[in-house]
């Protein structure tokens, strides 16, 4: 088993645990799991923010690198579950992820001057 399905396999037993089983088994029980995860995310997000410096005009504040670790897994572990919620494996994460990337680099390569959603189409 390789990390990333590792990592499936113990999101899927916490989420167990927790009482949540995904893919949730309407599409109604899927908006409001996605809506879950995606809402938890802005949180995680936000704490990862409080973890930077941004206020330029405060000069208390200091770098908490190892709290903004924290938080992207975190993150992470909502991310799973919200690929598990649409019923992604780890498999089919990293297959749709070298796809992606392929398409990110073929923006670069042609200077991304136009958007083109078609170009995602097949992920």
């Amino acid at each position: 088993m390789d990390k990333l399905e590792e990592i499936f396999h113990m999101q899927e037993a916490l989420n167990s645990r927790i009482g949540v089983t995904l893919p949730p088994p309407t599409d109604e029980e899927k908006a409001k799991w996605i809506l879950n995860y995606t809402r938890a995310m802005q949180q995680e997000t936000a704490e990862l923010i409080d973890s930077v410096p941004w206020k330029w005009w405060a000069k208390y504040q200091k770098f908490d690198e190892q709290n903004a670790k924290v938080e992207v897994v975190d993150l992470f572990h909502f991310l799973v579950s919200l690929a598990q919620t649409l019923g992604m494996t780890a498999d089919d994460v990293y297959q749709a992820y070298l796809k992606k990337n392929q398409v990110n680099h073929q923006r670069q390569d042609s200077g991304y001057v136009k958007k083109d959603e078609a170009d995602s189409k097949h992920i």
